[in-house]
């Protein structure tokens, strides 16, 4: 019977010996292929087809995903101010108060909703493979109306949060210190930041799709290093940054120039160039390989 089985083994993965089989029962030869962790061009294969699949999507379906998902990054803003306001201050606050930086991102990535940086990043595989002017324009044109309605849905969080008396004012003034750590940095930080921003949110698009039950701590982990590395996202930094403009302490021509620009550009380098243009790579050379 062993024999048997080690046959199967050895017909299944011709490179196998039969004293190199440890497999004595097909219950155990499952529990072995269940755990064997899936291949690049797996997870290549099943991120292009949600790039194709969002490519198709029509642009008012889009822009209703993306408000939703500005309107949700908000509650990282709201979450990590509620844990400052409630903490003392310590050296050690910010090891906590960055968890809530996560929370807006986790109600993103599982609730599917359209998030620059994350869901844009999957759409430029269908253009590395195809490299036609239709797939970088339909491309093109999710990016504009992602970015457009994120940021709408963050402007309206921060007038909201701003403009009414649903916050107290120490969690009030929580949400301003948050947003003045990130200002007054020379361009070239901000932009240096929002490439590390960029590169570890299109890292996450990556692992997802291997990612199973683990799904949620994935998010976790690398959204809580971008905010405890105060790397600059772009959706995420927009709702302190117009939070800050609403209360009337920067203007909206310091949010442009100062974040806005460089963060744009940091981001669209670091998933599109580090990330989907190496992992494009690295499966299309293993085939010509």
């Amino acid at each position: 019977m062993r024999d048997a089985i080690q046959m199967k083994a050895k017909a299944a993965d011709p490179d196998l010996s039969l004293a190199e089989s440890t497999i004595s029962t097909r219950t155990e030869k499952k529990q072995v292929e269940e755990r064997v962790a899936i291949g690049p061009h797996v997870v290549y294969e099943t991120i292009r087809r949600e790039g194709e699949e969002e490519l198709s999507r029509p642009a008012s379906a889009l822009a209703w995903s993306g408000f939703a998902a500005g309107l949700s990054m908000g509650f990282s803003f709201i979450a990590e101010g509620l844990l400052m306001a409630h903490l003392p201050d310590r050296a050690w606050r910010p090891l906590i108060t960055r968890f809530g930086y996560c929370v807006g991102f986790l109600i993103i990535v599982i609730g599917r909703q359209q998030l620059f940086t994350e869901n844009t990043l999957t759409v430029v595989l269908p253009l590395l493979m195809r490299k036609n002017f239709a797939t970088l324009w339909r491309m093109l044109r999710l990016w504009v109306v992602v970015l457009i309605a994120n940021l709408v849905g963050t402007l309206l969080f921060a007038l909201w949060i701003g403009k009414t008396a649903i916050l107290d004012a120490a969690t009030l003034h929580a949400l301003s210190e948050i947003g003045l750590a990130h200002t007054g940095a020379p361009f070239l930080t901000v932009l240096g930041r929002a490439v590390f921003a960029g590169w570890l949110i299109a890292l996450m698009v990556w692992l997802l799709p291997a990612a199973e039950s683990a799904r949620v701590s994935i998010v976790i982990i690398l959204t809580y290093l971008i905010g405890l590395g105060g790397f600059n996202h772009i959706i995420a930094g927009s709702t302190t940054m117009f939070f800050l403009v609403v209360t009337h302490t920067i203007s909206f021509g310091s949010y442009v120039a100062h974040f806005f620009i460089p963060v744009l550009l940091g981001n669209v380098i670091g998933g599109f160039s580090l990330v989907s243009w190496l992992g494009h790579a690295q499966v299309v050379g293993g085939k010509e390989g």
